[in-house]
């Protein structure tokens, strides 16, 4: 005879009626949205910033829509491609994690790098 397997519980909880509190972003996210910021300030396309970078399009690309943890070399190495010191991509992110923390809506923007790009 088979054993008995108990009925899996719901993951989430129905009984409470609170709402759950807004996660904050991610620090990939807010770093791909100041890098994806300063490109465009450029007026750059995906490529050409790809290129000095040293990375291809594709890593690029997943490293503004969040997608990669890129190393402190890679973002480095993109900082560099756009002109901006690696402290000041650092602080820029920084700052954008704290005003989403401040703020009641959803995402974060990166205004401290579109300034760095001026």
């Amino acid at each position: 005879m088979a054993p008995s397997i108990p009925p899996l519980r719901s993951a989430i909880d129905r009984t409470n009626s609170k709402p759950s509190p807004e996660r904050e972003p991610l620090w990939r996210h807010v770093l791909g949205e100041c890098l994806r910021g300063l490109r465009h300030e450029r007026g750059e396309k995906l490529s050409e910033t790809a290129r000095r970078a040293g990375v291809s399009p594709q890593y690029l690309s997943e490293m503004e829509r969040g997608v990669k943890e890129p190393s402190s070399e890679m973002i480095a190495a993109v900082a560099g491609a756009l002109d901006v010191t690696l402290v000041d991509l650092t602080l820029a992110v920084a700052e954008s994690l704290r005003s989403a923390q401040n703020s009641t809506s959803r995402g974060a923007t990166c205004s401290a790098a579109y300034a760095l790009a001026a």
